[in-house]
This record gives C-alpha cells, sequence and structure tokens, in this order.
C-alpha cells in the first residue's frame, strides 16, 4: 500500500476514533454525576416530606404603619400558630421619617412566627443603616407595628461607643412630639434596665 493512502487512510479514521473517545468519556462522566446526586436528592426530599419540614422558605409582610419585612429560613416546621425555622435572616425597613429609611437586618440560629411577632433567638445579631451592630440572645419583631424588642439582655456597638443593657425597643417617635407641619417622625433606638455606656470618641 502506497504512502499517499495510507495517509488518506488516517485523515478518515483518526478524527473517527477521537469522536468514539470523546463521546464514551461523556457518557460515562454524566452517568457517574447522575447517579452520585439523585440517591441523595431523593433522600432529602422523602426525609423533608416525612418530617413536615418546608426547604427555603420565604416569607413577607408590611405592618400597619409601613414597615417591610422580609424573613427566609433554611428551613422550617409548620406548626399550630406558628412554626418553628433554623438558620433565618429577617430584613426590616421602615421607610420615610425625618431621619430618612431605616434599615436592619437580623440573623439567627433558630425562631419562627408566633402571636403576631417574628421570634428569632439563639443568638442573634441585628445590624442597622444607622451603623448600630446589637446582640442579644432574643429579639422580637412585631407585624403589627414597626418595633423590633429584646428583652432578655442586649449589647450593641454604637458609632460612639459600647452599650449593654437589660432590654432593647425599636419603635416610632411619637407623632405628638414632632412640632407642626415638620416630616413624619422617625424612629428611636431606646435602651432600658441597667444601661451602662462606655464611651468611645
Amino acid at each position: 500500500m502506497s504512502r499517499t493512502r495510507i495517509v488518506r487512510w488516517l485523515r478518515v479514521l483518526l478524527p473517527l476514533v477521537a469522536l468514539v473517545m470523546l463521546s464514551t468519556m461523556f457518557l460515562f462522566s454524566r452517568r457517574s454525576d447522575t447517579e452520585s446526586r439523585i440517591p441523595y436528592a431523593e433522600v432529602e426530599a422523602e426525609a423533608a416530606a416525612r418530617e413536615g419540614r418546608i426547604v427555603a422558605p420565604d416569607y413577607s409582610a408590611v405592618t400597619p404603619d409601613g414597615a417591610r419585612l422580609s424573613l427566609r429560613a433554611a428551613q422550617a416546621t409548620p406548626a399550630e400558630g406558628g412554626g418553628a425555622a433554623g438558620d433565618l435572616q429577617l430584613d426590616w425597613q421602615r421607610p420615610g421619617g425625618a431621619d430618612g429609611d431605616l434599615s436592619a437586618r437580623l440573623t439567627a440560629p433558630q425562631g419562627g412566627l408566633a402571636e403576631g411577632q417574628v421570634r428569632l433567638e439563639g443568638g442573634v445579631r441585628m445590624t442597622t443603616s444607622s451603623g448600630w451592630q446589637l446582640d442579644a440572645a432574643r429579639i422580637e419583631a412585631h407585624l403589627d407595628a414597626s418595633v423590633i424588642t429584646a428583652t432578655q439582655g442586649i449589647e450593641a456597638q454604637a458609632p460612639f461607643g459600647r452599650i449593654t443593657a437589660g432590654q432593647m425597643r425599636l419603635a416610632p417617635r411619637s407623632a405628638e412630639a414632632a412640632p407642626e407641619g415638620a416630616p413624619a417622625p422617625g424612629s428611636i433606638l431606646n435602651f432600658s434596665d441597667g444601661v451602662r455606656l462606655i464611651y468611645q470618641p
């Protein structure tokens, strides 16, 4: 067989061999990936259905006085009157007011909805748009008003220093206290029950 004929045959055969090898690699890798993922997905779905869990729930609400709440969790277990959830993130925003919009983000390992409140507990961190960072064992955000409270002790890092207290309440300022014709009152962060301030100028 002449060299020219051999070269012609190789030009046809080599691309075909390469195509077969690539197809084989693709099919084997695809089958392996599918087999490794499907059983775990089925087990997780079956466990969630058996335990009554909801994966990645998302809840949104607006209070009567205009605060917007958006609650997300890794998982939740519904129950009569509320339920429990894990790995929560609550985004809270109260628009308007003389001080402009105020927003806060709260994260906690556990909590839920009960008695008209979003409950976060197990070590809660709250960060506000005004530069505050607060840590508490438990914090509640009300669904019927623009109010966030902590009643089991709180530590706060403010722009001007550090505060510790037994209780905290974030709520709108009294409308009666605003001068006539002034913009709508903003929110006030109030600490009580053994307040201690370490001033850091």
